[in-house]
């Protein structure tokens, strides 16, 4: 209701602003602290226990700054960055647009961050502190070589993250996408698995909904040869269907409302084409529990949220929380992991 009411002030100022005020805020307003945990919630996947299937998607952590704060918002898990090797101003301003009337952003950021020296010192402090916590990597922009990037990144994060994520599906760096190709996918997981050396942390992989059906079957059939730990269906979406804003024109990936059902059906086939054989984690369009309960039964383990939060507020993922459980109890379940891909 509190956020309600701020909500028109808060949208006065435009979005990246307004942005960097909520990671101020985060920093000093209480947010009650961790609730405790529904055991029937908790879901093992790559070997790490998550307390519930709930994540605070990368993009709105980029530099690490507040994960802990998050964390007491209701998160499972939190995934911050997406991080590359030396710090990246990103794409020009304005870069970050909301679509109020379809309740959706756009962005073009063009991973703007603090490069990895100075998250990887912020990660340091924290070690040995709860909480699940990712680690989405990425190339600079100018790299000559991005592949040695995305090894650079992970030889420096997989001991101070509970998992790692290469994005290959962010459409604001000019190419990028072109990781996802059959030929470039083996040599970057290679140099990633490679790199990644004892370490334990499992490797992620984020995709774009932007895929031909034979790209997924490519993706899942490298993914399952690799030995990937899950698959994160989806990034934001270069697609525009029908919208009312004043933005809709604007560059960069579209994600919030209008993503929910192509990233639904994306998830779908990631399921179909692996077997259920590697975890997924639905991304895209989820603002409820009912949004999440629908992945959940199409596959995904675990959900991330991000844009909704623009419109509902710091308590979305209590609520989802809260509903998932309310979902687990109705349906006479004892764990909502009987529920993944029953649909």
């Amino acid at each position: 209701m509190l956020y309600s009411a701020l909500r028109p002030l808060l949208f006065r100022i435009p979005a990246e602003p307004a942005h960097r005020l909520t990671i101020a805020a985060l920093r000093v307003v209480p947010m009650g602290g961790r609730a405790t945990p529904e055991p029937a919630l908790a879901q093992r996947v790559a070997g790490l226990v998550f307390p519930n299937p709930v994540g605070m998607a990368p993009g709105f952590d980029k530099n690490a700054e507040v994960p802990d704060e998050l964390f007491d918002l209701g998160f499972g898990f939190v995934e911050i960055g997406t991080v590359t090797p030396r710090p990246q101003e990103g794409n020009p301003k304005p870069r970050l647009f909301r679509l109020v009337e379809d309740r959706a952003v756009i962005n073009r950021m063009g991973f703007n961050n603090d490069g990895a020296d100075a998250v990887a010192q912020r990660l340091r402090k924290r070690l040995g502190k709860p909480g699940i916590l990712g680690a989405n990597i990425g190339a600079n922009k100018d790299s000559p070589d991005r592949i040695a990037d995305y090894a650079q990144m992970t030889r420096i994060m997989a001991p101070l993250a509970n998992y790692l994520t290469a994005n290959i599906s962010s459409p604001n760096t000019p190419g990028l996408r072109a990781l996802q190709d059959e030929g470039a996918l083996n040599e970057l997981l290679d140099a990633v698995i490679e790199a990644r050396g004892t370490n334990p942390a499992p490797i992620f992989l984020k995709l774009a909904p932007d895929l031909e059906r034979a790209d997924i079957d490519a993706i899942c059939r490298i993914a399952l040869d690799k030995r990937l730990d899950a698959l994160i269906v989806s990034n934001t979406t270069i697609a525009r269907p029908p919208l009312r804003s004043r933005h809709a024109g604007e560059t960069g990936g579209l994600s919030g409302e209008p993503l929910r059902e192509m990233a639904l059906q994306r998830l779908r086939e990631f399921r179909k084409a692996s077997g259920g054989a590697i975890p997924l984690i639905g991304v895209g369009g989820i603002a409820s529990a009912d949004d999440a309960w629908a992945r959940i039964r199409a596959g995904a383990s675990l959900v991330q949220i991000y844009s909704a939060m623009v419109y509902a507020g710091p308590g979305l993922a209590r609520r989802i929380v809260n509903g998932l459980a309310k979902r687990v109890r109705a349906e006479g379940l004892t764990s909502i992991a009987e529920a993944v891909g029953t649909e």
